[in-house]
């Protein structure tokens, strides 16, 4: 094309040239000299617009190249035409009825061959651009019931605005593309107009129907848009409005959450004056917390949960398995309520606890739902026993129902019963240690004993008190290897060790002091065989314990 142009530039130029030089007089070369000039000018006009239009047709596709609209439609194009062949080798089969075995076979086959290439197609039947056509499906989402199905929700909305989105923007692309087919056709038009060739017009008339079948998509896409559009926009209203309403919801909640804990607050600061410096005040402390969560969930249950009788039936039916698996812990609750509601053993409370061979004394720290924290002290028997103080042990509450457990400060009763046990030998005055032994405990033990005396009394109400002495004890037992005093006094229940020391040193300090009283304590007697005697016999000298060692050094 370019150089027909450049020959016909070239011819125009030699003709002016020729006429230049050779002056023609008469009319009729004039108008030859117009014509040809006319005509040159014109095919030049031509083909510069030739040119123009195919320039045009290449760049429109080279954009529709990758464009995935034409693309499908080649899918659809090429599942009619497997259609038609697959109809025509059906329509085959049927007519020739003398075919031998074997070309049976293959036309059966090819027609399975066709019939798979359609399965792998079938999207694209009556669809242009398969299943483009059809907007995302909207899905029938679960009301929401609880806060954390407002994530959910909100994942929902987003997830429908981008299908609508995308279904939106496939129209868009439709109509970009409908644009650029117009105006291809538009330049293969001009062109068969311009130089009549064959292969324009059949380009023609394939444009003119993949315009058409466009045309006819963008309607249907124009008007299922619109509807899927409103329907989206109805899904995602109905959702707002269910994720407002758990939000005011909560804001319920959250409000009536605040009025227990403010109204739990003014309680506990209420009881704090009737309980100020009472050790009560901590359990009452624990109650008032537990009824606090307990209430707390029965709102959030009865607020979140639709159908309780059907969580209640669940749970009967799981209970006893439940119970089976989890039956220490269910019988550490309870141990924890038996705790809460009898009162006999609280916080600070001195506690001894026995199990097998295992034996503890302290005070309580803290109780539990589930176990009993206490602190061991230095008492009795960590010094004939343990050999060791200050753990921290946990003591289960279903203990209660199984083990030994002893309290040293039940009922504001702060004071326990300890005894020393001396042993004189038979011929010391047992009358006159008695004596000595009686007054020392009624010094040391005044005080407690009649702080004793004051809370058994008030224990007279809630206890059948018979026994109620107070006064300090003092019992006197023959045994095998002396006289054994028995001295019994009250002391402090947490304090015990302390004044056993100060008695015990009191009491050997004074019963040192008489000569007729003898501590006893286990002694040998040693046989020395050191000579004869004029009868024969042998001499036996008898030395104790104590002496023995200077014998053996002597010896």
């Amino acid at each position: 094309m370019i150089k027909k142009l450049l020959i016909s530039i070239f011819l125009s130029f030699f003709v002016l040239n020729l006429n230049a030089n050779n002056i023609v007089k008469n009319e009729a070369t004039e108008e030859i000299k117009d014509e040809i000039i006319k005509d040159t000018s014109d095919d030049i006009e031509t083909m510069v617009e030739i040119n123009i239009l195919h320039e045009n047709i290449a760049r429109i596709e080279q954009t529709l190249k990758d464009n995935i609209l034409i693309k499908r439609y080649s899918n659809y194009l090429s599942y009619s035409k497997i259609l038609n062949e697959l109809d025509s080798l059906k329509s085959s089969l049927k007519r020739k009825t003398n075919l031998n075995e074997e070309e049976s076979f293959q036309l059966s086959n090819k027609i399975r061959v066709k019939e798979n290439e359609l399965e792998l197609l079938s999207e694209y039947k009556g669809s242009p651009i398969g299943g483009l056509m059809n907007p995302p499906e909207v899905e029938k989402f679960d009301p929401i019931t609880n806060p954390f199905g407002i994530i959910n929700a909100l994942s929902n909305i987003k997830k429908l605005e981008n299908n609508k989105l995308q279904f939106n923007g496939i129209e868009q692309q439709i109509a970009i593309l409908l644009k650029l087919l117009d105006e291809e056709l538009n330049s293969y038009v001009k062109l068969y107009n311009l130089e009549d060739k064959l292969e324009y017009k059949e380009q023609i008339t394939y444009l003119d129907k993949q315009r058409r079948d466009f045309e006819v998509v963008l309607d249907i896409i124009d008007t299922t848009s619109e509807v899927y559009t409103k329907k989206v926009e109805q899904v995602i209203l109905e959702t707002k409005n269910q994720i407002s309403q758990q939000i005011e919801k909560m804001l319920t909640i959250f409000v009536i959450i605040l009025i227990m804990f403010a109204i739990s607050f003014v309680v506990k600061l209420a009881l704090r004056k009737y309980f100020s410096q009472n050790e009560n005040y901590y359990m009452v402390n624990k109650i008032i917390n537990f009824t606090l969560v307990f209430l707390i969930l029965m709102v959030l249950l009865f607020s979140y949960i639709d159908n309780v009788s059907y969580l209640v039936t669940i749970l009967g039916f799981a209970s006893a398995g439940i119970a089976i698996a989890l039956k220490d812990w269910f019988m550490s609750l309870f141990g924890w309520m038996v705790i809460v509601t009898s009162g006999f053993i609280q916080v600070g409370d001195r506690i001894r606890v026995s199990k097998g061979e295992v034996e503890t004394v302290g005070d309580v720290l803290d109780i539990s739902l589930f176990k009993i924290t206490i602190r061991e002290d230095v008492t009795l028997v960590t010094y004939m026993k343990n050999r060791r103080a200050g753990r921290i042990f946990f003591i289960p509450n279903n203990y209660i129902f199984s083990e030994l457990i002893a309290n040293y400060t039940h009922s504001e009763l702060k004071t326990v019963w300890d005894g020393i046990d001396i042993t004189l030998t038979f011929d010391s005055n047992h009358k006159k240690a008695q004596k000595i032994i009686r007054e020392i405990l009624k010094h040391y033990s005044k005080g407690y004993s009649d702080v004793t005396r004051k809370q058994l009394t008030k224990m007279r109400s809630k206890y059948q008190l018979r026994a109620t002495g107070v006064e300090p004890r003092v019992f006197t037992f023959i045994e095998p290897y002396g006289t054994v005093i028995s001295a019994w006094y009250l002391t402090n229940a947490t304090a015990a060790l302390v004044l056993r020391s100060t008695i015990s040193s009191e009491i050997l300090e004074a019963l040192r002091k008489e000569d007729d009283i003898d501590i006893a304590y286990p002694t040998q007697q040693i046989n020395i065989n050191s000579s004869k005697n004029h009868y024969g016999a042998s001499e036996r000298k008898i030395v104790s314990t104590p002496d023995l060692e200077d014998i053996i050094t002597k010896r």
